[in-house]
């Protein structure tokens, strides 16, 4: 289906880019055979005007969401008329400089993990054929420079597209203290890495708000939904900031912990107190903020939580839901 869709696109804009006078409706259902398939053989009934009609103002909103300039066109005997114009659909030349060039290879290499790696790889090839400086090599610059940003989870690519192209999305996820995953509809909006995880932020319809998921959490497939947007898309995403406030980056009190001695170095890191308690253990005091539980979880038996009494249960809640999954 996305490929009949994707083809039936680019026929539109040949058609309205080829023709140097406004074609109508009929003329362009009659020359686009997915148009013409929308109706049988010699009919021609109301129903079917309505099904194409749908079918060309969505195509043609498409066309215009990609960046297809379609002029509409009024003849002297009241017929509607579309045509695209080359000269307003022509990019400038692209002209870059050696540092831009380096920035743009340096971005490429970035994604040499990920299934971007082939698109970064052949835009630069693109940018080169229209005249990137011949003595500047994108992929030697600054080659002392190794930057990755690994994507393993399977859910990025499908989220990636599906925030293109503002499409809503179904996939089960499971919470750090849930034993089994839950079903999540969710208008995507931006995909972010922080800290080596990848997070999906959105809005969550069932729940009527926004919401951040960590990529690593979705189980089984992302499936898209037909449906549109329901919520406003924000001009600001602040995932990390989400995240971060998650995490107890934003932490306004502390607690006590007992930690294993040689164990949970990233807590001793934060701690604002230590002190030893013998038998193999250290007692630490450390912010606690939004999250602290479930990063407390991660180092499993060489933690325990003294005060406060709801970050403790927290923590159990956690354990019991892993246990039992």
């Amino acid at each position: 289906m996305a490929i009949a869709k994707a083809e039936r696109l680019m026929n539109l804009a040949l058609c309205l880019l080829g023709t140097r006078r406004p074609l109508s409706k009929r003329e362009l259902r009659d020359s686009i055979e997915a148009y013409v398939e929308t109706v049988g053989p010699g009919q021609r009934a109301a129903g079917s005007d309505d099904s194409f009609n749908r079918m060309f103002e969505r195509d043609k909103d498409d066309l215009r969401e990609l960046g297809l300039v379609i002029e509409t066109v009024e003849s002297l005997d009241g017929e509607i008329g579309y045509l695209a114009r080359r000269d307003s659909n022509r990019l400038p030349p692209i002209t870059l400089d050696a540092e831009e060039a380096a920035a743009l290879g340096l971005a490429a290499k970035v994604w040499q993990q990920a299934r971007l790696a082939g698109a970064a790889s052949g835009a630069l090839q693109k940018l080169r054929a229209a005249g990137l400086p011949e003595d500047v090599d994108p992929y030697e610059a600054h080659s002392a420079l190794e930057p990755r940003i690994p994507v393993h989870e399977a859910a990025f690519e499908p989220l990636m597209l599906a925030c293109r192209d503002r499409r809503p999305v179904l996939f089960d996820y499971r919470k750090a203290n849930a034993a089994q995953p839950g079903p999540r509809h969710v208008e995507p909006w931006a995909l972010e890495c922080w800290r080596g995880h990848w997070y999906l932020a959105g809005f969550d319809r069932d729940r009527g708000a926004e919401r951040v998921f960590r990529l690593s959490r979705i189980t089984g497939k992302v499936r898209s939904r037909g449906a549109r947007f329901t919520a406003p898309v924000p001009d600001v995403v602040t995932v990390r900031e989400t995240v971060a406030s998650w995490a107890g980056e934003t932490a306004d009190r502390s607690a006590r912990i007992r930690l294993r001695r040689g164990a949970g170095y990233p807590l001793r890191a934060k701690a604002t107190g230590m002190r030893e308690l013998g038998d193999g253990w250290d007692e630490l005091e450390i912010p606690y903020g939004h999250g602290l539980d479930a990063w407390l979880v991660e180092f499993g038996p060489d933690v325990v939580v003294l005060e406060p009494a709801e970050l403790r249960a927290d923590v159990v809640d956690r354990l019991r839901a892993v246990a039992k999954g």
